[in-house]
């Protein structure tokens, strides 16, 4: 079964219509690698309270959330404290991965703060604003997300 999926960018200025959403359609081209169907699309602003509720509103809803944007150190980028309170069990080796094999082709991809989560049954991701880096986080995590996906519904025979 797909995992039901929600992808969120999160960026002032695409929230507005000032530039091009290219991060969310990335995410979206990246599903049928995780056996995944898209369920809700949004744009939002950086906003702690605006990405939480948007967020909440579909954890226990779909399989996997996965967010674009606002993973850095900018005084906007506010992704990970605004999903920080949502999560009930971290999965620090997601980021950890994210930032290592980024690291390889970008070395300031060390100041990322993406990371994924669980919350109310479902998996949380929150990616980096590019299009490369969504894909090649995706990419890499492609197994993982289908494994914690399979055991937070119980169907992973091979754990």
């Amino acid at each position: 079964m797909p995992l039901r999926t929600a992808v969120l960018t999160i960026s002032d200025s695409r929230s507005r219509g000032e530039k091009p959403d290219l991060g969310g359609p990335a995410v979206v081209d990246m599903l049928a690698a995780l056996d995944a169907v898209l369920v809700h699309r949004d744009v939002v602003p950086d906003e702690v309270g605006t990405i939480r509720a948007a967020v909440e509103a579909w954890l226990g809803r779909c399989d996997l959330i996965v967010t674009t944007g606002g993973t850095g150190v900018a005084p906007r980028d506010v992704t990970p404290d605004a999903l920080g309170p949502l999560i009930e069990r971290s999965l620090p080796g997601f980021g950890e991965v994210m930032r290592l094999r980024g690291f390889e082709a970008n070395p300031l991809s060390v100041a990322s703060r993406s990371g994924a989560g669980i919350a109310r049954g479902t998996l949380v991701l929150w990616l980096p604003g590019s299009p490369r880096g969504v894909r090649e986080c995706l990419e890499w995590l492609a197994p993982a997300i289908r494994h914690v996906a399979a055991l937070l519904h119980g169907t992973d025979a091979g754990h």
